[in-house]
């Protein structure tokens, strides 16, 4: 038994010190990074949020105040807080100069934490709306046939879709998570999803059971959604989710078995798999927006693939 104890604190305090190695090594990264973004940027602005944030995604509206030297744009950010803490899903705003604005790259101001002469409160970031959420948001993806629709991924295995135009700036105190949609087909949280770019309110996600799930969100569809369809194919969990940019019917999946799926979601098979195709867990997936035949994945071995789907 004595034996057993001390083994196990052994393997606590040599997992503490890795921990610690890691920290140390990626304090030493943002350094030099830090010491280099005027060799590497024409603009760095930094804001330290309240909470992480697991996801972003720019917002695809921009403002261009008459007479100003800036334009405003939107983004969309999680949180990620203690158990004890409200997570919300939040829209933000930041002012950015022009793109004929002259900025000197050479100058970096510590207490700002931005190069180029450009920010203060000018630059500032602000959250314009926050929304409640159960659970910390894994990932959050705008429709793009209407940015006020925005579907998240969190602890639950339930996908959250909701409506920033039927919910207020603040939430009132006390008040629960209510999305408009909650969509139901999966069993285990995760982070794979996606809107079509080509169909309004088809959605597609991939979560840590393995499976994909799809659904049709429309006008009058109910506060719970079932999948129109589920796709079975990866063996572990799937870890994101593309649609094709030019073909309306093909999507993409990749999953820690090392997986690249391209489906056609009027079949319940792939139209193509590729095994192996990195040697350790495949994170994420892109379809170029031009080339219909390209595509490129990063996975764990630390490598960016670029594939021809021919």
């Amino acid at each position: 038994m004595a034996s057993v104890e001390k083994s196990a604190a052994t393997e606590e305090k040599s997992q503490e010190q890795s921990n610690e190695v890691e920290e140390r090594i990626i304090n030493e990264e943002y350094k030099i990074w830090k010491k280099n973004t005027p060799f590497l940027y024409d603009l760095v602005m930094t804001h330290a949020l309240e909470w992480p944030s697991l996801t972003v995604q720019w917002l695809p509206d921009v403002k261009r105040p008459e007479g100003k030297t800036h334009s405003i744009h939107r983004f969309i950010v999680g949180t990620h807080t203690s158990n004890s803490e409200q997570n919300h899903l939040m829209v933000a705003s930041v002012n950015l100069p022009l793109p004929d604005q002259e900025l000197d790259v050479r100058k970096y101001h510590d207490e700002k934490n931005e190069i180029g002469g450009f920010g203060g409160v000018s630059g500032k970031v602000e959250i314009q709306v926050r929304i409640n959420h159960d659970g910390e948001v894994n990932r959050a993806r705008y429709m793009p046939q209407n940015p006020f629709v925005i579907a998240t991924k969190s602890p639950s295995s339930d996908v959250f879709v909701f409506d920033v135009t039927k919910h207020p700036s603040v939430p009132p105190p006390n008040t629960p998570c209510k999305p408009e949609h909650r969509c139901t087909g999966h069993t285990k949280e995760g982070y794979g999803l996606c809107w079509s770019p080509h169909q309004a309110g088809l959605l597609v996600s991939g979560s840590d059971d393995a499976k994909i799930c799809l659904w049709e969100i429309g006008a009058k569809t109910p506060q719970t959604v079932e999948p129109v369809q589920m796709f079975n194919r990866h063996s572990s969990v799937v870890e994101d989710v593309a649609w094709h940019m030019i073909s309306a019917d093909i999507f993409g999946s990749v999953g820690d078995d090392k997986q690249l799926c391209i489906w056609d979601k009027r079949q319940a098979t792939p139209v193509h798999t590729v095994q192996d195709a990195h040697s350790e867990d495949i994170n994420c997936l892109s379809f170029n927006p031009q080339n219909e035949h390209l595509l490129a994945t990063g996975a764990s071995d630390q490598v960016v693939c670029l594939w021809d789907v021919r």
